[in-house]
């Protein structure tokens, strides 16, 4: 009775198989998807008439058609066999016997008997296994990262070392196909039905690259926050999310080689949110407070502070307390371009005392002329 069946069975099979079909990206997929089986019509949403054929053959003959934005990957008995990367409509052909229909002129002994035989010897399955993938070639989105604790690297503006709790996004892109399967994808995803997505929670795979991206941020901060070009200022990172996406994908790459071991690359980030810690704060602050009293501004501030301390000078301490004050501004004249007002150098005392002390160094008066001088000069 089993020898029956599975002559049966092997006919009914070949018969099935002898249709060419139609292969296409199945229905309802999410914008994530990374990778994924093609599907033939007469499984997909009911339509077309083979609906008996073997799920692992595919007819000589039968077309795929690869949207844009997908590549498509070809396999024989679980190993790669082609890859196409243009969209448009491609015909199956191949030398294996179960491929070959009366259809697509492969003749009817060839087509029928033989298949028919190695069917029998295979308990009426094919003896071989064909199928059509489809990989995203896209950038796909909403690939999430973020640290429950803080993480800290050496900051080059601030001299310091630095820590910030962070989170965003980034989107991935599949910039080699054939790595991507074959180093990467577990063997369960290359199945009929399967789809392979690196949002999906219950995607060990994806949970892995989650952990890596998070293990890199603190060395991808780092690589930014210390390149010149990016003048050394880590606050400018959440308006350049390129930027970023370099440092993080030159980061990830070091560590865990994703783009030359698995063929993968980090294309943009998102910063949601960055909570620098305490001590890190209050660096900010005063980096803020020193942009803040950069340049012009930072002249103006300074020249009106100088102003009201020669006011109030005046007003509290005569004329020794202008003297003290012209000295300290003396001392500061160099800070910022500051432009200090200046007495005329006949009124300045300071000037006058420099030289009475000369014509004292040089004999020219006497220790009690000099006195004599330095008393009027100060109002004594």
């Amino acid at each position: 009775m089993g020898l029956v069946q599975a002559v049966v069975g092997s006919i009914g099979g070949t018969l099935a198989d002898q249709w060419k079909d139609f292969y296409t990206v199945p229905g309802g997929l999410p914008s994530t998807a990374a990778l994924f089986a093609a599907v033939p019509q007469g499984t997909n949403a009911g339509r077309g008439s083979n609906t008996k054929a073997s799920s692992n053959i595919i007819t000589n003959g039968s077309k795929i058609v690869v949207p844009e934005g997908y590549g498509l990957l070809l396999f024989q008995d679980g190993a790669i066999t082609g890859f196409a990367a243009e969209p448009g409509g491609y015909e199956w052909r191949s030398d294996d016997i179960n491929s070959k229909s009366i259809f697509a002129g492969d003749g009817l002994v060839d087509a029928l008997v033989k298949q028919s035989w190695e069917r029998f010897k295979f308990g009426g399955q094919p003896g071989s296994q064909q199928a059509a993938f489809f990989v995203s070639l896209k950038e796909l989105p909403d690939n999430r990262f973020g640290t429950q604790s803080e993480i800290y690297w050496d900051d080059a503006f601030f001299n310091t070392q630095v820590g910030a709790v962070t989170r965003g996004s980034y989107t991935l892109k599949i910039v080699d196909p054939i790595l991507f399967v074959k180093n990467f994808v577990p063997a369960a995803y290359l199945q009929p039905g399967q789809v392979f997505d690196f949002t999906d929670l219950d995607n060990a795979a994806a949970s892995q690259l989650f952990n890596e991206v998070v293990g890199s941020l603190a060395p991808a901060f780092s690589l930014y926050s210390n390149d010149p070009g990016k003048g050394n200022r880590i606050t400018r990172l959440q308006q350049d999310s390129v930027g970023f996406a370099k440092s993080l994908s030159d980061a990830v790459e070091a560590a865990y080689q994703w783009k030359s071991d698995r063929g993968l690359a980090i294309v943009k980030t998102a910063i949601v949110s960055i909570e620098y810690d305490a001590n890190t704060r209050e660096l900010l602050k005063t980096v803020q407070r020193a942009d803040a009293l950069a340049g012009a501004r930072g002249n103006s501030n300074l020249q009106a502070s100088v102003a009201a301390g020669i006011q109030s000078a005046g007003e509290n301490g005569g004329a020794a307390g202008i003297v003290g004050l012209g000295m300290a501004t003396g001392m500061m004249g160099g800070i910022g371009g500051l432009q200090q007002p200046v007495a005329p150098a006949a009124d300045d005392p300071v000037a006058k005392l420099k030289k009475a002390k000369e014509m004292l160094d040089l004999g020219l008066i006497t220790q009690g002329d000099y006195d004599t001088l330095k008393a009027k000069a100060l109002g004594l």
